[in-house]
């Protein structure tokens, strides 16, 4: 009786053995699923990030690294809280995913059955925006140095629209991201000089800096570009010690037809602050009021090597408040936009107030130097605070012409 219990008791763990290895997760069926929502749209040959993740074999070597980076939620790069706002491009890898890539390390980093593995997502080649209908580039090559100071360039770059175009998604290629800290496309009106509307609201056509995405918009929504008009590229430089020849590209996707609402860039900036010496948490602070009724669709927080941490709120006409973005951490190799989950109406009279915080002191491992009193510049040591916003109106169309009779 006693043989017969022990022998049940060990076949009976031999099934239970075997029933938990059956549910180990394997690469095929539960880790490329989630690798190909989460991770591929940069990890893929000719994107930023520096390794694909495309199939097992790529995979495979970087495991116990994914294991790491999820775990303490280095990636996917995403440095909302939680507890404000819902976006609808949420990077944030629900707790559920990440248990699923610690089992399958833990386990080995088991391939599983070839067959099972899903179909990568498949991209334009070359971008990350639908095939665009028309490429800009920026008229030239220009000879970046291995190393310097190169103060910001500016390309001019004729559309010869002869009609006004509806933009939908735009995508910005230079020819070396890793020395090439930003670009951004201005849109100067027929006639306007320099960056157009005095580089401010309006005429922000779209823009690429670290970790940035491109501009896509849902439909019916688009940016205007008149006929006409010259697109301007501002180029940031940032030689790493090796020269090379640059000429940046603009991938423009039109809209099919005139959008119901016409997007804007808006800004509550601040130029005016002198960050201390040594000072670990000084504070800064911007405004923006509407001048109409606006819907707000987007937050882009930006600041550079000193900045600490970067909130948005907004004040209605009647006093109401509410936190609209909270980035209690922000990292400056990672310039998120956060779309909003739903569009927020902002009535005439709302203000958009921005809370920045930078760390000037030893302790911030990025600072160029925490001896020094930092005022607003262009180069990555000194600094900006700048609350960009994408927001809509409705699209009303011109109105007909009409001849008069005598």
């Amino acid at each position: 009786m006693r043989s017969s219990a022990i022998f049940l008791l060990i076949a009976g763990g031999s099934v239970f053995a075997a029933n938990v290895a059956s549910t180990k997760p394997t690469y095929s069926k539960d880790v490329a699923p989630i690798l190909n929502s989460r991770c591929v749209e940069c990890h893929r040959a000719g994107e930023i990030a520096p390794m694909a993740l495309t199939n097992y074999s790529e995979v495979r070597p970087w495991a116990k690294s994914i294991k790491e980076r999820v775990v303490t939620h280095a990636m996917p790069p995403w440095l909302a809280d939680a507890h404000y706002g819902q976006f609808r491009n949420d990077r944030s890898m629900p707790q559920k995913e990440i248990d699923t890539i610690v089992a399958w390390v833990d386990a080995g980093s088991p391939e599983g059955d070839a067959k099972e593995t899903p179909a990568a997502p498949k991209f334009e080649e070359g971008w990350n925006i639908p095939k665009p209908d028309v490429i800009f580039d920026t008229g030239k090559d220009y000879e970046v140095p291995s190393e310097g100071t190169i103060a910001y360039q500016y390309f001019r770059v004729p559309t010869n629209f002869t009609e006004d175009k509806w933009i939908q998604a735009a995508e910005i290629r230079p020819t070396n991201r890793a020395a090439t800290h930003h670009v951004i496309v201005f849109v100067a009106g027929p006639g306007e000089k320099g960056l157009g509307n005095g580089g401010q609201e309006g005429n922000l056509l779209v823009g690429i800096g670290p970790g940035e995405q491109p501009m896509i918009f849902e439909p019916g929504v688009a940016k205007l570009v008149k006929a006409g008009s010259t697109f301007v590229f501002q180029m940031h430089y940032t030689p790493n010690g090796k020269a090379f020849t640059d000429r940046t590209y603009v991938g423009l996707k039109f809209a099919p037809e005139p959008p119901k609402y016409r997007a804007d860039v808006g800004m509550a900036m601040q130029v005016s602050f002198k960050i201390p010496p040594g000072d670990p948490s000084y504070e800064v602070r911007s405004t923006f009021t509407a001048k109409k009724d606006i819907e707000l669709v987007s937050l882009m927080p930006h600041m550079h090597k000193r900045g600490k941490d970067f909130k948005y709120t907004v004040t209605y006409p009647d006093g109401r408040q509410e936190v609209l973005l909270n980035v209690p951490k922000y990292d400056f190799n990672w310039q998120l936009t956060y779309e909003l989950k739903d569009h927020m109406t902002l009535p005439k009279g709302t203000r958009i107030d921005c809370v920045a915080h930078f760390d000037n002191s030893p302790n911030n491992k990025y600072n160029p130097d925490p001896t020094k009193e930092v005022k607003w510049g262009d180069q990555t040591w000194e600094e900006m605070m700048i609350g960009f916003f994408t927001y809509i109106t409705p699209n009303v169309p011109a109105p007909a012409v009409t001849a008069t009779g005598h």
